[in-house]
């Protein structure tokens, strides 16, 4: 099941579906889009490390969802199929990257980018 993900206001606010939500042990992530620094689809991103889950579900080929501890870092999954997987990098914020499958990488990857505020020059 994928994510939702949309903007209110000047907050992302990603919303874990179905079971997905037990397995990844959360429900909704509110990050200030003044946090996010860039999004991009990777469909390669399964076959990454995952690090030590602390919380969360990680069986191999089926599903990756919660808490992952790696390099120093914390960061989100919630992806079944990767080859729909978007990740999304933030700056202080609880969780370095949340690494997450929705239903159309691209329009998340635009939505994502358009909707985060850039420096004016």
């Amino acid at each position: 099941m994928t994510a939702d993900v949309r903007v209110d206001g000047d907050t992302l606010v990603i919303d874990v579906q179905g079971l997905d939500k037990l397995w990844a042990l959360k429900s909704r992530l509110e990050i200030p889009l003044a946090n996010v620094t860039g999004a991009t689809a990777d469909p390669g991103i399964g076959r990454e490390r995952k690090g030590v889950r602390a919380p969360g579900t990680h069986v191999p080929g089926v599903i990756t969802a919660g808490t992952f501890h790696l390099d120093g870092e914390k960061v989100f999954w919630d992806v079944r199929d990767p080859s729909k997987a978007v990740v999304i990098a933030l700056r202080d914020q609880t969780y370095a990257r949340l690494v997450i499958e929705v239903e159309d990488p691209r329009a998340t990857v635009d939505l994502v980018e358009h909707a985060i505020p850039r420096p004016q020059r």
